[in-house]
């Protein structure tokens, strides 16, 4: 059963345009064109590539579990709710801008420093893939759970929006909510992943992500600004 003020295409519609932000396709594109370099084999790069995406899928998942026993368990979910609806609110606006001015002044985007961070490790994993290509799967569960936390502020709107909806019911009730949400997240991962295996090449896939970026911003900017005004109607 959905909570008061949740509907299974809010549901949708934030999971998927939260998957398209600009800066989840920037990272995983980098982390495919080094992993195609690295492994010199498509199918040593599709394994990669999985290993990554779940590990994305997962990370996300207990992040939003543990905001939700947070909420739920100190109730805390009215407060949290008010101001997820006006971060989705500021954050909308700071996206619609992106479409205008994209990269003016201050936008949502990785952690500062991240983007260097997420290249000294894979420089890290190309001397371990010496060693064997098992040791650089295993790397690739720590940059998951790293790239997933530095994207965060560029990512993590729509999600905060939909955790704070979410806490108005309860906890056990919101785990099949979050597990459809975050396997939504990484559809478009796969996809990526898929096209690359297939043949394309990682400019190819970089091209297409700025010729598009602009639209991309717009439309998730448009969706926070009208889910936080939805939040706030729902509780006034």
């Amino acid at each position: 059963m959905l909570p008061d003020g949740l509907t299974l295409p809010i549901l949708v519609g934030a999971a998927l345009l939260d998957s398209i932000n600009p800066c989840v396709f920037g990272v995983l594109i980098f982390l495919i064109a080094f992993m195609t370099k690295m492994f010199k084999s498509p199918k040593k790069m599709l394994l990669g590539g999985l290993i990554y995406t779940s590990v994305v899928y997962v990370t996300y998942l207990v992040l939003g579990l543990g905001f939700l026993k947070i909420t739920v368990s100190f109730g805390f979910t009215v407060w949290i709710y008010w101001i997820a609806a006006v971060i989705a609110i500021l954050a909308g606006l700071l996206e619609i801008k992106d479409y205008f001015w994209y990269g003016k002044g201050f936008s949502l985007q990785i952690i500062p420093g991240g983007a260097k961070r997420i290249k000294m490790y894979t420089d890290k994993m190309k001397k371990w893939n010496k060693k064997g290509s098992w040791v650089t799967y295993l790397a690739a569960v720590p940059l998951g759970i790293f790239v997933t936390l530095v994207e965060l502020p560029c990512t993590g709107a729509p999600y905060l929006a939909v955790l704070a909806i979410i806490g108005k019911g309860n906890y056990s009730s919101g785990l099949p909510l979050l597990m459809l949400y975050n396997l939504i997240f990484i559809l478009p991962l796969f996809f990526i992943i898929g096209v690359a295996y297939f043949g394309k090449s990682s400019k190819i896939l970089e091209d297409w992500r700025k010729r598009h970026r602009g639209l991309m911003r717009l439309s998730v900017g448009l969706f926070l600004i009208a889910l936080g005004a939805y939040m706030i109607y729902t509780v006034v």
